[in-house]
C-alpha cells in the first residue's frame, strides 16, 4: 500500500478493551473470570460465532453467546441467570465500557497516521466518538462512522460504503483492520476493501489469515 491510501479500524477489542469490572458487575466481583480466562472465551466463541454466521445459522449475537458460556463455565444456571445475562449482554453493548487502552496505541496511531488517511468503522451505539475522546484518540481519525448513526452494522457492506463515501476513498485501495473473522474481514472483503485481523486474543492464530497481534506489528506489516 502507498503512501496516504486509508486505514480504516474497528475499535472494541481492536483499538479499545473491556473494562471487565464495569462489564461484569451483574456478577460478584469475586467471581469474574481472569484475563486468560476472559481470553480463552473469547477464542471459543469467535470460532463458534463465526462457523454460525457462515452457514446462516445465527439467532443471537456474540455477545449473548459469550456471556451465556461464562456463565455456565461459573456454574450459574439459576432461575435468575436470564437477568443476568440481559445484563451483562447490555453491559457489553454500551460502547462507555469499552475504555481501556493499551500502552502506546496513541503513539502508534499518529505513526500510522502520518502515512495513511486514517478512520474508524465501528458497530456501537451511537456513542463511541465519545469513549475515543475520552481515551485521547479520537483526534487521530478524519471520520468516525458509528453504526448506531448509520443504521446498519457490519458486515453489511452498506456501512463500509458509507464510510467510503464520506472520505471520498476507493474500496481497493482501502484497508480496514479488526477482530472476528465474520464481521470484520468478510464484511470488508465483501465490500472490495483489503482486510487484516487484529487478534490480541489469538482466536486465528491457527487460520491462513492475514493477522497480526497488536498495532505495533500492524505497523510492520504495512511496510511488508
Amino acid at each position: 500500500m502507498t503512501d496516504r491510501r486509508v486505514i480504516f479500524f474497528d475499535v472494541g477489542n481492536t483499538l479499545l478493551f473491556p473494562n471487565r469490572a464495569k462489564m461484569l458487575a451483574p456478577i460478584a466481583s469475586d467471581r469474574h473470570p481472569t484475563l486468560e480466562h476472559w481470553q480463552a472465551l473469547e477464542r471459543k466463541t469467535k470460532t463458534e460465532f463465526d462457523q454460525a454466521m457462515q452457514t446462516g445459522r445465527i439467532d443471537d449475537g456474540f455477545w449473548f453467546r459469550f456471556h451465556s458460556s461464562l456463565l455456565t463455565e461459573l456454574g450459574e444456571n439459576g432461575g435468575g441467570r436470564d437477568t443476568v445475562l440481559r445484563e451483562l449482554v447490555q453491559n457489553a453493548q454500551n460502547s462507555a465500557n469499552w475504555d481501556q487502552i493499551l500502552p502506546g496505541t496513541r503513539e502508534a496511531l499518529d505513526r500510522i497516521g502520518a502515512k495513511f488517511r486514517i478512520a474508524v468503522i465501528s458497530n456501537a451505539d451511537g456513542r463511541i466518538d465519545r469513549v475515543l475522546s475520552r481515551c485521547g484518540v479520537a483526534d487521530c481519525f478524519e471520520n468516525i462512522t458509528d453504526s448506531g448513526i448509520v443504521g446498519v452494522e457490519k458486515p453489511h457492506r452498506e456501512i463500509f460504503e458509507a464510510a467510503l463515501g464520506t472520505m471520498n476513498a476507493r474500496a481497493d485501495e482501502s484497508l480496514y483492520v479488526g477482530d472476528v473473522y465474520s464481521v470484520d474481514y468478510v464484511g470488508a472483503r465483501n465490500a472490495g476493501m483489503q482486510a487484516v485481523l487484529l487478534d490480541v486474543a489469538g482466536a486465528y492464530r491457527d487460520r491462513d489469515l492475514p493477522r497480526v497481534a497488536s498495532l505495533q506489528q500492524l505497523e510492520t506489516w504495512l511496510q511488508q
